[in-house]
């Protein structure tokens, strides 16, 4: 059946759709308003130009920007294809022009559509999956902030009191709460131990002594006050109360997250799986959108997850092996992270990176070939709908 092609540039206010036929003969060119109305118009009229044909939409976004027109044609049945920035913008390098304008792009996305084999469909994700997706992104930012938090909060200690930052470890809420209260050595100095103690019990720190004698023994390293240092004690106390009030979002988000995972039928299998907790197996539903139904084999999943190297081989050169250029970023990270955890506490991954680095491979080679590994592993749990067990030992009778 003939068939044509319709490519969307999506943008915040307003998507640019383009239409070509089978010889690439553009059908129709339109800057719409994301607005449901003229999505729909939008919609409407490329299925009238169809005329009994076949219809695939192809996109430069998954969600974000361009989610109204994916529900609205996941709604009427459409076909939808993936065709990520990147491959965009390098595709357009091979057509005439050099000017770039969202109708140019939106014929780019068009047209390799009509001719590329290898773009992944978008399927509408369940529910769950959707909202984890959602809490899970917010939950990244919110820890891109706290790590830009706790850099500054170092680095604007550092310039003050460089011995109270070399004591203190700023990612824990003890040395945070002492931060919100005293920051200059003459302060802690005066306070001393004892009623720095007190204090930090008050406020229910662990381990309240021995962090008031650790700040206390750096304050008698330091008798002397840097330029600027009441206004540089005033940021100290803003920035520590900033990363402890991310904390408390984060630990809330963390919450959010576990009941809204623990609800999906495939949380049991995941959490069984060592080195994955809700968090990360938040992520895997998220990126992977609930089921592993988009993928004909774990190889498929290995490469949409980065864990399986791509040739770059060139002349003479072969087995030059790389990381891929395309990849789900945190589903990535998803087989890695645990992959790292499950060495020091599942004895079948232990054993299988001891294998590999007997082989003479690096740490993160090892690491990175239990991932892929591991996406075998979970593959097969799921598909089996079965828990993951640790085989008991092998003996043998004497």
């Amino acid at each position: 059946m003939s068939r044509i092609w319709a490519g969307i540039d999506s943008g915040k206010g307003h998507h640019h759709g383009l239409v070509l036929d089978a010889e690439g003969k553009t059908l129709l060119s339109r800057r719409v308003a994301n607005d449901e109305p003229e999505l729909l118009k939008l919609i409407g009229d490329v299925l009238d130009l169809a005329d009994g044909r076949e219809v695939t939409w192809a996109i430069d976004m998954t969600g974000g920007e361009p989610a109204l027109l994916l529900a609205l044609l996941v709604n009427h049945g459409q076909e939808v294809l993936y065709m990520p920035g990147r491959l965009v913008n390098r595709a357009s390098d091979g057509y005439r022009g050099e000017g770039k304008t969202d109708a140019r792009d939106a014929y780019v996305i068009a047209d390799q559509a009509r001719m590329r084999r290898d773009l992944r469909p978008i399927r509408p994700g369940d529910e769950t999956a959707v909202e984890l997706k959602l809490l899970t992104g917010r939950r990244a930012d919110l820890v891109e902030d706290r790590t830009r938090s706790v850099n500054r909060l170092r680095g604007t200690l550092l310039s003050m009191f460089p011995a109270l930052e070399r004591a203190l470890d700023v990612t824990n809420t003890g040395p945070l709460r002492l931060l919100t209260g005293y920051q200059t050595p003459a302060a802690i100095r005066r306070t001393g131990i004892a009623r720095l103690t007190k204090w930090l019990a008050n406020r229910k720190v662990r381990n309240a002594r021995a962090l008031a004698e650790a700040a206390v023994e750096a304050a008698e390293r330091q008798h002397t006050a840097v330029p600027g240092e009441k206004t540089i004690a005033r940021l100290v106390h803003t920035l520590a109360e900033e990363v402890m009030a991310l904390n408390e979002q984060i630990r809330e988000l963390d919450k959010l997250i576990e009941g809204r995972f623990r609800e999906h039928e495939l949380a049991d299998i995941l959490l069984s799986v060592p080195g994955i907790g809700t968090v990360l197996g938040a992520e895997f539903l998220a990126a992977v959108r609930g089921g592993l139904d988009e993928f004909d084999s774990p190889d498929a999943l290995a490469a949409f997850a980065g864990v399986a190297p791509a040739p770059r081989d060139s002349g003479k050169v072969s087995g030059n092996l790389h990381r891929p250029l395309v990849y789900h970023r945190r589903l990535q990270r998803v087989f890695y992270t645990s992959a790292l955890v499950s060495v020091r506490y599942d004895p079948n991954s232990r054993k299988f990176y001891d294998r590999k680095r007997a082989e003479g491979k690096k740490h993160v080679q090892a690491v990175l070939a239990l991932a892929r590994r591991r996406v075998n592993v979970i593959w097969a749990l799921i598909r089996d709908r079965r828990c993951y067990e640790v085989a008991p030992p092998v003996t043998t009778a004497a």
